[in-house]
């Protein structure tokens, strides 16, 4: 009987062989940790849809950006939900609102040893839950829109903002926000560009998380699940922008998306493992049928072979706590 040369098994025989071989390894410094915080809160609240995620307290979020810190984590993105919502999001623009406060405490905790990201999108500021203003009828005002997000992210960098996230994927979005900040003196505040974000089934329990309003859907502005060249398209522009980091959202269902746009992009690139990815694999490890841990693990190692640089989790602490007991 004869044996092939090459017997990739050879590779696989022990932990410490697989560990040693292993094309992709998992980094505490490439994840960041999606927060939530709620005006008027005096303690925590669970997210029922989301076990585990919370809407944080001042104190609280405090708390969880100073583990992160800890833990080796690379960033946190900071979603504010406020007590009083209008047609136009202005809550959003208040220095004092819940965001841009949070924002200023968060980097009173941390200073520079986390890297603080910031929403800039106005669906949780918003009585409709939409993403930008409304014309007559009914339909999101691009340019409308436009002005009252380069308000936000100059608002957000004042308040200590690193990066600032526009995911409201509006067109010219990262420009406007680009000249708004060089105008304002914010020329090192980055920008990471939501610039692949698909209308997803998979968002339903962010919907929670933030108090969302919306009726309807957001398919007239966020990408359609059928494109593919679609998603280059708008990585290009963001770029051309001045995007400094580009984002597909969702991951697990976009993992080609996120190898396409990793294969052509100059920039790191980001991918957020959704609310609904996370809610998924947390109900079916409460029910016994997957190991809670390895699945975890291993789709968040799944996002990082695709070519993401960097990974937007819920389990960002929490598998930092686990890479940190590896060592």
């Amino acid at each position: 009987m004869s044996f092939p040369i090459h017997r990739p098994r050879r590779l696989r025989t022990t932990p410490a062989m697989r560990r040693l071989t292993a094309e992709h390894r998992l980094s505490a410094a490439e994840l960041i940790l999606p927060a939530f915080i709620r005006e008027g809160l005096s303690e925590p609240n669970p997210i029922s849809s989301m076990p585990g995620v919370l809407q944080h307290t001042t104190d609280s979020l405090k708390r969880a950006a100073a583990e992160a810190v800890e833990l080796g984590v690379g960033g946190i993105m900071l979603f504010g939900v406020p007590a009083v919502r209008d047609a136009r999001g202005t809550a959003s623009l208040d220095p004092d609102g819940v965001l841009n406060k949070a924002i200023r405490d968060v980097r009173a905790e941390v200073g520079d040893e986390l890297v603080v990201m910031s929403d800039v999108c106005l669906d949780e500021f918003t009585d409709h839950g939409h993403c930008g203003v409304l014309d007559a009828n009914g339909y999101v005002d691009n340019d409308a829109t436009l002005e009252i997000y380069a308000q936000m992210a100059v608002a957000q960098a004042e308040a200590g903002a690193h990066v600032l996230g526009p995911s409201g994927m509006m067109d010219g979005q990262v420009a406007v926000i680009r000249q708004a900040l060089e105008d304002a003196g914010h020329a090192n505040t980055a920008v990471v560009a939501y610039a692949a974000k698909y209308a997803s089934a998979f968002y339903g329990p962010f919907r929670e998380a933030v108090d969302s309003q919306l009726t309807g859907d957001r398919r007239t502005y966020q990408m359609d699940a059928a494109n593919r060249r679609e998603a280059l398209l708008e990585v290009e522009l963001d770029l051309a922008d001045g995007a400094d980091m580009v984002m597909v959202k969702p991951a697990m269902s976009y993992l080609d998306i996120l190898a396409d746009v990793a294969a052509m992009s100059p920039v790191p690139v980001a991918a957020y493992q959704i609310s609904g990815e996370y809610s998924m694999i947390e109900a079916a490890a409460a029910n016994g049928w997957i190991d809670r841990r390895a699945a975890v693990t291993e789709s968040v190692l799944g996002i990082k072979r695709a070519g993401a640089n960097m990974v937007l989790t819920y389990w960002a602490s929490e598998v930092a706590g686990w890479l940190k007991e590896s060592k």
